[in-house]
């Protein structure tokens, strides 16, 4: 490749060749599309295992090993180096590509096996992807100072990571879902395999093999895009039984809604959230019994539910004169509010004009806000990570105590008392910890079985002397019913759930494994 009078210092000093530009880019390609499956396989652990910080931290560790065990393994890669190169980069590119896709399939098809294959394929392509940088940096040294070599290749390396790092919640994930995603990362690896063979054709043994490889890899992935939507259906067709009417992924989680017997039903990251035919029980055993209680609310908060159904109980009060949504996802909320069959559900709450609508984390509004208000509805996702399970600790509920006006009354929902009797009375607990006295209760889905909520007040609870008209489950007679516990329910010693501590999280995961198991 260089005459023999040419030595490294002479190629420094001459400036960078075109070839060494072209690697250089190459890892800049390399290590985004790396980071790419590290983070897919993460994210998609995540949302189909629950508990985040667990999950991507044992991806990370292991993507990690993987990586480590082969830039070990690339001291055995001793001649046809760019061979090598190019023969790495369609593995990476198949294996990486298609790894959304085969995990959705498997979570479907063989939910026993997903962690096997979950851990199998990060380690494949951990150890790949942690093969190739050390084989560009045995190319470019051919032409390099070893000193430049490292910060160069460093440097592309890290600035690929950055860019991706970025790119991936904001703009690939919500824009081309996290199957095409892999696929598209994957087609940039078979692009850099495609490079690899023009820029070293002279050197390759078997060029028409070569060529093969390439058209095939390309052939598969542009497959796969195109099928994408197809492939996602398929899985999630299988794991949700009910056709599909909807689904989304959005930087924040993965939105589903089916239709079928139980009429639609509305699941995020896997989790059901309502079904049509029972929902009325759950929104007016949350709403009704706090805003009743207070008699004549006229502002309400209610954080999380951007589904709109308890926003639609809320209405049916004359005295309110404002409601506050409080719903991180932008993308449940204009769903909700222009999907026509599912505004109907919540009898087009969402397009009222006393409603505002705040697209933002619930925390962070309470930090920044002084608004009090009468009655405040929680509605958030069961604590099935650390991101959800700080909005049940105590600070988050020091935070709601001051928004709380002093009559006012707050409501929570608090999973279920029957199969999660620790995580319910924790919720209680952390409650009672900020000064607020906590009032719990319980009420029937058959969609959830026995689920439980909590209210919060500054003043002791008193139960309503009337209801609105038109309700389909409660009524004045049964109210009382709510608060009687049985002793399978009855309240046990539990911890406050802190920040520092995040305690409920995993008590929940091990009383909910506990029904998985079974």
């Amino acid at each position: 490749m260089q005459g023999p009078a040419r030595g490294p210092e002479l190629d420094a000093a001459a400036g960078p060749r075109p070839v060494e530009i072209a690697l250089l880019a190459s890892v800049f390609v390399v290590a985004a599309c790396g980071l790419v499956y590290e983070l897919s396989a993460a994210a998609l652990s995540s949302y189909l295992l629950g508990d985040s910080v667990l999950q991507f931290s044992t991806i990370i560790g292991t993507y990690l090993f993987a990586m480590g065990v082969g830039s070990w393994l690339s001291r055995y890669f001793e001649r046809q180096l760019p061979a090598h190169f190019l023969r790495i980069e369609l593995m990476v590119a198949l294996i990486g590509g298609a790894l959304p896709a085969l995990l959705f399939i498997a979570n479907a098809y063989i939910p026993g096996a997903f962690r096997l294959l979950l851990y199998g394929l990060v380690i494949v392509v951990g150890t790949l992807v942690g093969l190739e940088i050390p084989l560009v940096m045995r190319i470019l040294k051919r032409n390099a100072v070893l000193k430049d070599l490292v910060s160069q290749v460093l440097t592309f390396d890290y600035l690929g990571a950055l860019a991706v790092s970025v790119a991936f919640p904001l703009i690939f994930v919500p824009q081309l879902g996290m199957i095409r995603t892999g696929l598209l990362f994957g087609f940039m690896n078979a692009a850099v395999a495609l490079w690899a063979l023009w820029l070293f054709r002279h050197e390759l043994r078997r060029l028409g093999a070569h060529v093969v490889a390439c058209v095939l890899t390309l052939a598969v992935l542009a497959a796969g895009f195109v099928f994408a939507d197809r492939i996602t259906t398929l899985a999630e067709d299988k794991f949700y039984q009910d056709h599909i009417v909807f689904s989304a992924t959005s930087p924040y989680q993965r939105i589903v809604v089916t239709r079928g017997s139980a009429g639609h039903r509305l699941f995020l990251n896997g989790n059901l959230q309502f079904a049509e035919r029972d929902e009325y029980r759950y929104h007016e055993a949350l709403v009704h019994p706090v805003m009743a209680a207070h008699g004549a609310p006229k502002k309400v908060a209610v954080l999380g539910g951007g589904d709109g159904m308890a926003v639609r109980e809320i209405l049916k009060y004359p005295s309110v004169e404002s409601v506050t949504l409080v719903e991180l996802d932008p993308n449940m909320t204009k769903l909700f509010a222009e999907h026509e069959t599912l505004a109907a559900l919540n009898g087009g709450s969402l397009k009222s004009p006393k409603l505002h609508i705040v697209n933002t984390d619930a925390f962070k509004w309470l930090q920044e806000g002084d608004d009090v208000f009468d009655v405040i509805v929680v509605d958030f996702p069961d604590p099935t990570n650390f991101a959800i399970g700080k909005l049940y600790t105590n600070s988050f509920y020091a935070l709601l105590d001051k928004r709380l006006a002093a009559s006012g009354y707050a409501v929570v929902q608090t999973t279920s008392p029957l199969v999660a009797r620790q995580s319910f009375w924790t919720v209680a607990t952390t409650i009672e910890s900020v000064g607020l006295t906590a009032t719990p209760y319980h009420v029937h889905v058959p969609s959830f079985g026995e689920w439980g909520f909590v209210i919060a007040s500054h003043r002791p609870y008193r139960r309503p002397e009337a209801l609105p008209a038109g309700l389909r489950y409660l009524s004045l007679p049964t109210l009382p019913l709510m608060f009687d516990f049985p002793l399978d329910m009855a309240r046990i010693p539990a911890e406050v759930n802190r920040l520092s501590n995040q305690t409920l999280v995993t008590t929940y995961e091990r009383e909910w494994g506990k029904v998985a198991a079974h």
